[in-house]
C-alpha cells in the first residue's frame, strides 16, 4: 500500500498548492499543467482529469488546496478556474512560460488535423454505440482516440492488404482503422452481443471488410479467428489476469508468428505503480518483447481513477512465447474484471444444497415422458458449471463436463449418447450470452439452466419471446423466475421433434443441433435431409452446396460455426426461408 501524501498545511492556498506539487517530486509536471490550464479558462473536473492524465483523487486534492483562489461556476457539472487577480501568482508557481515552451509537439498533429472529418464521423458512431456495461469494464474511448489509434497504426505498420484482430472492441477501433485504410480487413471478437451487432451493421453500411464473432475469451478464441491476423489490438480489463488472458487470445489469433505484433492499451493511476508492475509482468510471463510504449496515448470518457487515460504498448512475440499457448489461461470463474459479479473481489460462493436440489429436480424428465422407460432413466446425465460440486447426492452418477469446453466444443459425444440424456448447468455467473450458447451447444432431451434472475433474456416478456423463438426448432423453454431463490431463475429446455412435413423446421433443427460444425457443411446436409423427408426430393451434395451459397445472407459466414456467430446473425440465418429447389 502506498504511503498517504501529507496534506498541505497553512492558510495560504498558493503555498498549499506548491507543497502538493513538490510532494510529487520529478513527477510534478502534470500538476503544474493543471494549474496552468486553470489560469487560462474554465475547465470541468472531467476535462482536467482527461487532459492531465492524473487520477481524480490527485486532481481533487489540488483543487482543494487552491481553496478560495478557485472560482467555481455552473450547476450540474461545475467548471473551475483560478480567480483573475490571482492568476499571475499561479503562473509564476507553475512556471507558465517554461511549460508552454517545453511542451513536445504532437507527432500526429498534422495527420489528426487532416482527419477531422473522420473524427466527426467517429463521434457520431461513438454516440450511437451501445451504452457501456460497467460489469464488463467498458469505458468508451473518445472519438479522437479511436482516430488517433488508426492514424498511428497506419503510420507504424503496413496495413494495406493485412488483417487486424480486435480482441474486444467497445472503442470501435475496427471501424476507425478500416475507414482510414479501406484495404485493411478486420475481425472483431467480443462478449457483448450489442457491440457485435452495432459494428457489424455499421461495417455493412460503410462497405468495410469487418466480420464479428462472439467470444467469451475465458473459454478460448473462436475457431474462425484463430491464426487470422497480422496485427492485434486490445484494450482489455485492467487487471493482471485480464491483460494476460486478452494477450494470450490475441497471440492465438496471429497468423504471422515472426512479424506479427500486439498493441495493448493499459493504464494505471500515478499512485499505484505496483499494479502497473503486475500487469507488465503478465506480459513478460508470456515472453513478449516490448518494442514501444507511448505514454498517455488513449483518452476515455470515464475511468477517472486512472486519469481517464492509458498508455499504448507494442509487443512482439518471441520463440518462447508460443509453447505457453498450449496452456488454457481461462475458466468460468477466472476473475478478470474490476467491477461486478466477476470482478477480482467477487467471492464466487458454492451453490447452496437447496439450489442444487432444485436444479437437479428441474433437469429430471417427468414420468411418462421421454423415449426410455423410467427404470432406465438417469436422474441427471451430466452437469456443468463451477457451482455444482462433484459427489453431491442430487447429482449422483452424473458425468462432469467443463463449462468452457462445453461452450467451445460441445459435450463429449459419449456423455449424451442416450436419447433421454439430461443436463443441469450452473450459469449463475452468466454475463448474458452463456444461456443461448449453452442451448446451442447441448443436444439433450432436457436441460435445466440456473441463471441470474435479472438475466437480460428473462428480464421481460420481449426477451423471453426472443430467446424462445430463436431456439424453437430445437427446444421448448419454460422460464421460472425467482426460483429456487430470489436472485436465481431456472430455464427448463425440453427437446422438440420438428414437424416432418415442414422443411423449414427441419433445416432449423439441423442447424441448431450441429452448432459446432462448419456452417456451410451443416446447412448443406440439413437441406438434403429436409428435401428428402418433407418433399420426397433427392438433392445431391453439389446441388445443395450451390443452393446454400445462393441463399446465405453472407457467404463469408459459411466457413464459420453457428456457436461463434453473433446472435443477430443466428437470427438472420434461421429466418432464411426454405428455398425453391
Amino acid at each position: 500500500m502506498q504511503e498517504e501524501r501529507p496534506r498541505p498545511a497553512g492558510d495560504d492556498p498558493l503555498a498549499a498548492a506548491a507543497q502538493l506539487i513538490e510532494g510529487f517530486g520529478v513527477g510534478g509536471r502534470p500538476l503544474r499543467e493543471v494549474v496552468a490550464r486553470l489560469t487560462e479558462r474554465e475547465h470541468t473536473l472531467a476535462a482536467l482529469i482527461r487532459d492531465s492524465g492524473l487520477s481524480r483523487r490527485t486532481v481533487e486534492e489540488l483543487l482543494a488546496a487552491l481553496g478560495p483562489d478557485l472560482v467555481r461556476t455552473g450547476g450540474g457539472e461545475p467548471a473551475f478556474t483560478i480567480a483573475p487577480p490571482r492568476r499571475a501568482a499561479y503562473r509564476a508557481l507553475c512556471r507558465y512560460d517554461r511549460l508552454a515552451a517545453t511542451r513536445p509537439a504532437d507527432p500526429l498533429g498534422a495527420r489528426m488535423a487532416a482527419a477531422s472529418g473522420l473524427v466527426a464521423e467517429m463521434a457520431e458512431l461513438v454516440a450511437a454505440a451501445p451504452v457501456p456495461r460497467k460489469a464488463l469494464d467498458h469505458v468508451a474511448a473518445t472519438p479522437e482516440t479511436t482516430v488517433r489509434r488508426a492514424v498511428w497504426l497506419e503510420a507504424t505498420f503496413d496495413l494495406a492488404g493485412r488483417h487486424l484482430l480486435c480482441v474486444g472492441d467497445h472503442d470501435l477501433t475496427s471501424l476507425a482503422a478500416c475507414r482510414l485504410v479501406p484495404e485493411l480487413t478486420a475481425t472483431v471478437v467480443d462478449i457483448d452481443e450489442r457491440i457485435l451487432e452495432f459494428i457489424d451493421r455499421q461495417a455493412a453500411r460503410l462497405g468495410l471488410g469487418i466480420r464479428c464473432l462472439y467470444a467469451d475469451l475465458r473459454f478460448g478464441l473462436p475457431a474462425g479467428a484463430a491464426g487470422c491476423a497480422d496485427l492485434v489490438v486490445t484494450d482489455p480489463p485492467y487487471t493482471p489476469e485480464g491483460v494476460r488472458l486478452f494477450l494470450a487470445r490475441g497471440l492465438a489469433g496471429l497468423r504471422d508468428r515472426e512479424n506479427g505484433r500486439l498493441v495493448l492499451a493499459y493504464g494505471y493511476g500515478e499512485r499505484h505503480p505496483a499494479l502497473g508492475l503486475k500487469v507488465q509482468r503478465a506480459a513478460q510471463d508470456l515472453h513478449l518483447a516490448c518494442e514501444a510504449m507511448l505514454p498517455d496515448f488513449n483518452r476515455y470518457v470515464g475511468a477517472q481513477a486512472i486519469g481517464s487515460a492509458s498508455d499504448m504498448y507494442v509487443y512482439r512475440p518471441t520463440a518462447k512465447t508460443w509453447p505457453l499457448l498450449e496452456e488454457r489461461p481461462g475458466a468460468p470463474r477466472t476473475r478478470i474484471y474490476t467491477h461486478g459479479p466477476q470482478s477480482l473481489e467477487a467471492t464466487g460462493d458454492r451453490l447452496d444444497d437447496a439450489v442444487i436440489d432444485a436444479l437437479a429436480a428441474a433437469a429430471r424428465i417427468p414420468p411418462g415422458e421421454g423415449t426410455a422407460g423410467p427404470e432406465a432413466r438417469p436422474a441427471v446425465t451430466a452437469v456443468a458449471g463451477p457451482g455444482l460440486p462433484a459427489g453431491h447426492p442430487a447429482l449422483a452418477g452424473a458425468a462432469r463436463v467443463d463449462l468452457g469446453a462445453l461452450l467451445a466444443e460441445g459435450p463429449p459425444g459419449k456423455v449424451l449418447s442416450r436419447p433421454d440424456a439430461t443436463v443441469a448447468a450452473d450459469l449463475s455467473e452468466d454475463p448474458g450470452p452463456w444461456l443461448l450458447r449453452t442451448l446451442l451447444a447441448v443436444n439433450a432431451a432436457r436441460l435445466a439452466l440456473l441463471v441470474p434472475n435479472n438475466h437480460p433474456d428473462l428480464a421481460n416478456a420481449e426477451g423471453q419471446r426472443g430467446l424462445a423463438g430463436l431456439v424453437a426448432a430445437k427446444y421448448t423453454l419454460r422460464f421460472r423466475r425467482s426460483t429456487p431463490a430470489p436472485r436465481f431463475a431456472i430455464v427448463e429446455a425440453t427437446a422438440v421433434r420438428p414437424d416432418p412435413a415442414d422443411p423449414a423446421a427441419l433445416v432449423g433443427h439441423g442447424l441448431l443441433t450441429r452448432a459446432h460444425g462448419k456452417l456451410g457443411n451443416v446447412w448443406r446436409e440439413a437441406l438434403i435431409r429436409a428435401a428428402r423427408d418433407a418433399r420426397g426430393a433427392a438433392l445431391t451434395r453439389n446441388r445443395a452446396r450451390a443452393v446454400v451459397e445462393r441463399i446465405a445472407p453472407d457467404p463469408g459466414l459459411l466457413a464459420l460455426r453457428l456457436v461463434e456467430l453473433p446472435r443477430h446473425r443466428i437470427r438472420e440465418l434461421l429466418a432464411v426461408p426454405f428455398p425453391d429447389l
